[in-house]
């Protein structure tokens, strides 16, 4: 029998939606497995920033910085992932200052409008310009450079403008990212919804931290 492409995309290919805020130090723990997933020529990755630690005016004091890094202490040594000495001197060392992702969930945005093939890798990279460069990701000038650091200029003019599409594009992203929370009862990030023929499930984030073949069988029989 002969199949129309979406007919066939239905049968053969799985969508895995990820719920993750760029400053979550757990949704950084993941990046390895969510990277090689972005690989996976059988899944369709989509970003759903959360928008958790976005607004709300928090900033970081002296308890907060001493939360975050005894919570980043234990990442690393479950995930291997880095949080240098460099974060934690330069960025939490920074009291006072924002703790706020707005403005890098508008940077994806305004790369997932742009470019986005690749808004995965500049996750990436603003997670590592953050955790091991120890530069400060809530500054609107920090982002903007790096977005121009990597030849996404069109990204960066729109991030600097904060135009409208760009507005109300972030906002819907949020909008449906938190209905799928509420949908599956997600109460933080990171975390999977997987999307197939046999419907819409969720997996936890936790399953991004063990074995990556494990998390590909969880996935396919989610």
């Amino acid at each position: 029998m002969i199949r129309t492409n979406r007919e066939e995309d239905s049968t053969t290919h799985t969508t895995v939606t990820y719920l993750f805020d760029p400053l979550c130090g757990w949704c950084y723990g993941a990046s390895p497995a969510i990277q090689q997933l972005g690989q996976q020529a059988n899944i369709q990755l989509e970003l759903a920033p959360s928008g958790l630690f976005a607004g709300g005016g928090r900033t970081l004091d002296a308890a907060f910085a001493d939360y975050a890094w005894s919570n980043d202490v234990r990442i690393e040594k479950l995930t291997g992932q880095r949080f240098t000495q460099a974060y934690r001197s330069k960025v939490l060392g920074h009291l006072g200052s924002a703790f706020d992702s707005a403005v890098t969930t508008l940077a994806l945005t305004a790369v997932y409008l742009t470019a986005p093939q690749r808004e995965l890798e500049t996750l990436k990279v603003l997670q590592e310009t953050r955790y091991v460069q120890g530069l400060d990701t809530c500054d609107g000038s920090v982002v903007v450079s790096l977005l121009r650091d990597l030849g996404l200029a069109a990204a960066a003019d729109s991030l600097a403008a904060s135009d409208a599409e760009l507005l109300a594009t972030n906002a819907a992203r949020i909008q449906k990212a938190r209905g799928l929370m509420q949908t599956f009862g997600v109460q933080g990030v990171p975390a999977l919804v997987v999307h197939d023929v046999k419907g819409s499930r969720l997996l936890r984030g936790d399953a991004l931290y063990g074995n990556f073949d494990k998390l590909l069988s969880q996935i396919g029989a989610a």
